[in-house]
């Protein structure tokens, strides 16, 4: 569960940032994802399935080996607060991930409202309709079925899930700073202050 995880964060950080007419990559990147999504749902139940382990394989080696990442811009927010994470708590790097990336999204909503709207139509078959009814309310859906699908893999979606609370935070923030992780992001605009939001936001989930 902490591989597909892992290689659907690895995708996330090289296409959900900004558009840049890189059709090739989006495309390469979507059909990854839903492979994550669709096989790491069935290796969840059926762990010894080789044909789905072959699949979730080949596809971690695509979410990482440079090719959807050539030409377009990343982010690696997630990762950068992640492993301040892991270094502290000794929590799973994969499982930093899953706590992290849905309140990157929705801290970063503005930023990437062009991507974060492609990623739910192309990867959750979201669009504006009598329940999504504006452009947010088609990206909050996005997340939640993003939080909901960590979940399923019995992976954690807040600090709290990893019996954290709030009294974490400032320990990570102190972290980011002593290693200069203090302009994160595809536009390194991501400072100490959205760190610090990133990580409020993820305290609790709102995944249903």
């Amino acid at each position: 569960m902490n591989g597909v995880a892992d290689a659907f964060v690895h995708v996330m950080e090289q296409y959900l940032t900004y558009t840049v007419n890189a059709k090739v990559q989006d495309a390469f990147a979507e059909s990854l994802l839903k492979i994550l999504i669709d096989e790491g749902r069935i290796v969840k139940q059926d762990p010894e399935n080789l044909e789905t382990r072959k699949n979730i394989m080949w596809t971690a080696t695509m979410a990482l080996n440079g090719l959807i990442g050539a030409g377009v811009p990343q982010d690696w927010t997630t990762h950068m607060i992640g492993h301040e994470l892991t270094s502290l708590h000794s929590i799973d790097h994969a499982r930093t991930l899953t706590i992290l990336l849905p309140s990157v999204m929705r801290e970063l909503k503005e930023s990437k409202k062009e991507k974060l709207l492609q990623y739910a139509h192309n990867v959750w078959n979201i669009t504006l309709d009598d329940t999504h009814q504006d452009e947010d309310a088609v990206i909050e859906a996005a997340i939640v079925h993003t939080e909901n699908f960590f979940r399923d893999l019995g992976l954690p979606v807040s600090l709290e899930d990893a019996e954290l609370d709030a009294s974490a935070i400032d320990p990570i923030i102190k972290q980011l700073e002593a290693h200069n992780m203090v302009q994160l992001g595809e536009h390194s605009n991501n400072d100490l202050e959205v760190s610090r939001r990133i990580l409020q936001r993820a305290i609790s989930s709102k995944a249903a």
